[in-house]
């Protein structure tokens, strides 16, 4: 692998580029922009681009507080929304390291990648359960919560090397708000080494999301590279592997579990294992059965409360009947992805979404 990408400066010259700051303003902005913060910052725009290029150039950007709170579906996370203007920095920073890790980056990885995404993981997933036997199934204990910042940033500079954007991003990294806690010791560990580390990066950040394909390369190349499993599907820190063996696949799990704790990192043990692909497979809100998509029922129950609170907001004043649509529109959107997709749109227009829903389904 190629090291020492922007050893001379040139990619911290770009994130100084004032031009820069207000295309990645623009990218931030994209459906926040009645945000109070949001908006403030696009008032004035050009001139907080040149407050923030000579910050980041003279090194005393610092990043702000994140407003932190809890949802509560599918499960219990804590998600963390930094302030608009440290926004436009993580996009300035991940659009200019993007390009240089996505050459990288193995086909089959799917979160938060140009061209990828859940739907085409399914669709990868799905083909692959027609044509094997069996399935491995994995799932990162608290992930997000658990990634290590010093592995991080080491994994980080085995790419880049432009000393002044490390130190960015190291700050960003940093500057992440304190996170579920996980304490978890591995082979050398001493009594209080877990407690030493510091850990956790906030889901929410387009940081984030980057830096978390970033960590996981290395599991994506020694799954399809090193022990040549081609049949494979990543998406965050759920993963998919094919093969015709229950018994190989339970050796290659065990195999990824001794390379996660190098990462310092556990594999759920009460989610996974390995399945016949006979067997329904939950993955990212759908079950997969020998290429049959099915959405599962608690995702059209959340579905279903979440558009019944808009039509409380639309009722409330808060939102106009296009937003509602654009909604109802992004659900039919994902549920035409399975084979049960009467039955969302049955459940949907059956609990209170009306003319908004009949007009679209």
């Amino acid at each position: 692998m190629a090291k020492g990408i922007g050893r001379n400066g040139e990619l911290f010259r770009v994130l100084c580029d004032p031009a820069h700051l207000i295309r990645s303003a623009r990218a931030a902005a994209k459906g926040k922009k009645k945000r109070p913060d949001a908006a403030r910052f696009l008032l004035e725009m050009e001139p907080e681009c040149f407050r923030l290029a000579d910050e980041l150039a003279s090194g005393s950007w610092m990043p702000g507080a994140y407003r932190a709170f809890t949802i509560r579906e599918p499960k219990s996370r804590l998600i963390s929304a930094a302030p608009f203007r440290d926004r436009v920095v993580h996009h300035a920073i991940v659009s200019i390291l993007e390009p240089h890790f996505e050459r990288r980056f193995v086909a089959h990885s799917y979160a938060c990648r140009v061209g990828k995404g859940t739907h085409r993981a399914l669709e990868r997933a799905a083909e692959l359960s027609r044509r094997r036997k069996f399935v491995l199934k994995g799932d990162i204990r608290k992930f997000f919560p658990s990634i290590d910042h010093e592995i991080l940033k080491g994994e980080v500079r085995r790419v880049i090397a432009d000393e002044r954007l490390l130190a960015v991003l190291e700050r960003v990294i940093d500057g992440s708000n304190t996170q579920e806690p996980v304490l978890e010791w591995f082979a050398g560990d001493g009594l209080f080494t877990p407690a030493s580390r510091r850990r956790g990066i906030p889901i929410g950040n387009l940081t984030s999301q980057f830096l978390a394909n970033v960590f996981l390369d290395r599991l994506d190349h020694l799954v399809m590279d090193r022990e040549g499993y081609g049949e494979y599907v990543r998406y965050c820190d759920d993963f998919l592997v094919f093969a015709e063996s229950r018994a190989e696949l339970w050796a290659l799990r065990a195999r990824i579990a001794g390379y996660l704790a190098q990462m310092r990192l556990l594999l759920h043990a009460r989610k996974g294992g390995v399945h016949a692909t006979r067997s329904p497979i939950p993955f990212l809100g759908f079950t997969i059965r020998r290429g049959v998509k099915r959405l599962q029922r608690a995702g059209v129950v959340r579905g279903r409360r979440r558009l019944r609170g808009s039509l409380g907001e639309f009722d409330a004043g808060a939102i106009d009947g296009e937003t509602i649509r654009a909604r109802v529109a992004a659900w039919r959107g994902h549920a035409l992805h399975a084979t049960n997709v009467g039955f969302a749109g049955r459940v949907i227009t059956e609990e209170g979404c009306g003319a908004f829903a009949d007009e679209i389904w």
